[in-house]
């Protein structure tokens, strides 16, 4: 069988896919964000993957999330993407977590061990929990800020939280990681200004629908995504620069 990663080769070098290969990661969050940022990680080399998401995937997840298919609905979003990425590299070492990282469960997973950490949740408290528990453990970590109501994948950059504008939960980032001392925190968001909604779906959703929540955006199939990969070429090029002799 061919090399499956001979083209990222030409461009990292042998002593890089090694590099990777010797990583683990973590992707906590499995939606439009992190699905992407997964699989891209996979397709990278990386050695060890940890994935963190308590949910199933629901027929809303089908319009813009990777691992979302008609036959994965119901199923657990961490299974699934363990199977795809084993079918895609059968070497990457895959460890799912099926909970929800909260300050209150934070104890059951061990952000040290990582090399690297990515933080696609949508919530603020788990985004903080994150932040604030990888300074502790000296691990790196970039944060995905607001996708939804956005439909411009080009808006999309990467940045230091204190240098974004325009996207709300960015801004409540930066208020709460000052109330922290998170001086530093790296950062995917969108400059482009969020769209309002122009239908709600009805109170009458099921909860197998992920919805109603009355601040659920909308989203497409293309900007979380773009913020996920973009999240793996940070990740992956920040790895590669730890190397010796760079």
């Amino acid at each position: 069988m061919e090399d499956a990663f001979v083209r990222e080769r030409m461009l990292f070098g042998p002593e890089g896919l090694d590099r990777l290969s010797r990583c683990r990661v973590a992707v906590f969050g499995l939606g439009g964000v992190g699905g992407y940022a997964a699989e891209a990680l996979a397709r990278s080399g990386i050695g060890a993957l940890d994935l963190v998401d308590p949910d199933s995937y629901a027929p809303s997840n089908l319009n813009r999330q990777l691992h979302a298919t008609v036959e994965t609905l119901g199923k657990l979003k961490t299974q699934v993407a363990r199977d795809r990425i084993l079918s895609i590299n059968p070497g990457c070492r895959v460890t799912v977590h099926p909970f929800f990282y909260l300050p209150e469960t934070a104890s059951r997973i061990d952000l040290s061990v990582f090399d690297y950490i990515l933080d696609a949740v949508d919530t603020v408290k788990a985004k903080l929990a994150l932040a604030e528990n990888a300074r502790s453990a000296g691990v790196p970590i970039i944060s995905a800020m607001g996708t939804g109501n956005k439909i411009n994948p080009s808006a999309l950059k990467v940045s230091d939280i204190e240098q974004t504008s325009v996207c709300p939960l960015a801004r409540i980032m930066r208020t709460e990681c000052r109330k922290r001392n998170i001086q530093h925190l790296k950062v995917v968001w969108s400059d482009e200004t969020p769209m309002v909604p122009r239908f709600r779906p009805e109170s009458s959703k099921t909860a197998a629908d992920n919805l109603p929540r009355r601040d659920t955006p909308g989203s497409t199939a293309f900007v979380p995504a773009a913020a996920g990969l973009l999240m793996a070429a940070e990740a992956v090029q920040d790895l590669l620069r730890d190397q010796p002799g760079n």
